[in-house]
C-alpha cells in the first residue's frame, strides 16, 4: 500500500491551501491516479488498523437499494450517522440531542416507524441510483452482471451514482460517483476503475479502496472471473487540516505484507452475498488512528 502513502505525500508536498464546504480547510490536488494489483493481495490499508466489516456492510446497503441509516445502524455501522444528523437538528422535532442519542433512537424504532423514515433517510444516494437510477426502475446492478457475463468486451459495464435530477435531494452527493469494469482478452480477470470526485484522503480513501477492491472481487465471482486490478481516479485529493499530523504519523509506518480476502464460494449472485460470506485471513497492521470526520 505505498501508492496511497505517496498519494498522501504528494497532497501534503503538492497541494494547494483551500477553503471548503465544512469550513475546516485542506490541502488539495486535483486529478490524481493509483493502481492496485488484486493477485497481489486485498488492498487493506496496514499503516493504521482498520476493519472490513463496516466497509462490507456498506457495500451490501449500496447492493441492497437502501438509503436509510437504519439497516446501518442496526449493525453498528456508524460512517454515515452525522449527515442525517445534522438534517435532524435543523428540524422542529430536535431537543437538543447528541448525535448518540440520536442514533441509539433509530436503533431502537422499526424500520417503518416515522421517525427512521423522516430522519434515518438520506435521500436517493448511491444505492437507489444503483438499483433504481432516477427513480425510474433502471437497475444498474444487474445490468452491469448481465453484460460482463453475456458481452465481455463491451466499453459499457458501468455503473453511475451521480445522478443530476437528483443531486440537491441527498444528504451527501456522491463522492464515489462513476465505476467502469473490464474483462481481460482471454476472459479470465475482472478489473475495475473508479472515478471519485472528491476524496477525503485520511478517513474515506483507505474505506474506498477496499469497498471497490471487494465489490470487483464479488462480481468477479459471481460473473466467471477472477479480479485482477482497482484504478482509482480521483478529482479533488484533499487533506483537512485538522488530520496533518495524524497523516505524518501514518507516512512514518512501513506497510506491512497485505492480508487475503475469502468469499464464500458457493454464492452465485451478486445479491445473496451476506456478511459471513465475506472474511480476511493474515490482516497485520500497526494501531488505531483517529480524525474528526468534517460534515
Amino acid at each position: 500500500m505505498k501508492q496511497y502513502l505517496e498519494l498522501c505525500k504528494h497532497i501534503l508536498e503538492n497541494g494547494e491551501d483551500r477553503d471548503d464546504r465544512t469550513g475546516t480547510g485542506t490541502r488539495s490536488v486535483f486529478g490524481y491516479q493509483t493502481r492496485y494489483d488484486l493477485r497481489e493481495g486485498f488492498p487493506l490499508l496496514t499503516t493504521k488498523k482498520m476493519f472490513l466489516r463496516p466497509i462490507a456492510e456498506e457495500l451490501l446497503w449500496f447492493i441492497k437499494g437502501d438509503t436509510n441509516i437504519k439497516y446501518l445502524v442496526d449493525r453498528n455501522v456508524r460512517i454515515w450517522n452525522e449527515w442525517p444528523y445534522e438534517i435532524f437538528k435543523k428540524s422542529e422535532d430536535f431537543h437538543g440531542e447528541t448525535l448518540e442519542e440520536f442514533v441509539e433512537k433509530i436503533k431502537e424504532l422499526s424500520a417503518d416507524d416515522p421517525f427512521v423514515i423522516k430522519y434515518g433517510e438520506l435521500g436517493p444516494v448511491y444505492g437507489r441510483q444503483w438499483r433504481n437510477f432516477n427513480n425510474e426502475g433502471i437497475d444498474q446492478v444487474s445490468k452491469l452482471v448481465d453484460s460482463l457475463k453475456n458481452n465481455p468486451y463491451s466499453r459499457r459495464h458501468i455503473i453511475c451514482a451521480w445522478n443530476p435530477a437528483e443531486v440537491d435531494e441527498m444528504a451527501l452527493p456522491p463522492c464515489h460517483s462513476f465505476l467502469q469494469f473490464y474483462v481481460s482478452n482471454d476472459q479470465k480477470y475482472l478489473s475495475c476503475q473508479l472515478y471519485q470526485r472528491s476524496a477525503d484522503t485520511f478517513l474515506g480513501v483507505p474505506f474506498n479502496i477496499a469497498s471497490y477492491a471487494l465489490f470487483t472481487a464479488m462480481l468477479a465471482q459471481v460473473c466467471g472471473y477472477e479480479a485482477k486490478e482497482f484504478i482509482h481516479t480521483i478529482g479533488d485529493a484533499h487533506i483537512y487540516k485538522d488530520h496533518f499530523d495524524v497523516v505524518k504519523e501514518q507516512m512514518s509506518r512501513e506497510p506491512l505484507s497485505l492480508c487475503q480476502l475469502v468469499l464464500n464460494k458457493d454464492v452465485k449472485s451478486i445479491f445473496d452475498f451476506t456478511i459471513d460470506d465475506i472474511k480476511i485471513e493474515n490482516y497485520q497492521s500497526y494501531g488505531k488512528l483517529v480524525g474528526k470526520v468534517s460534515v
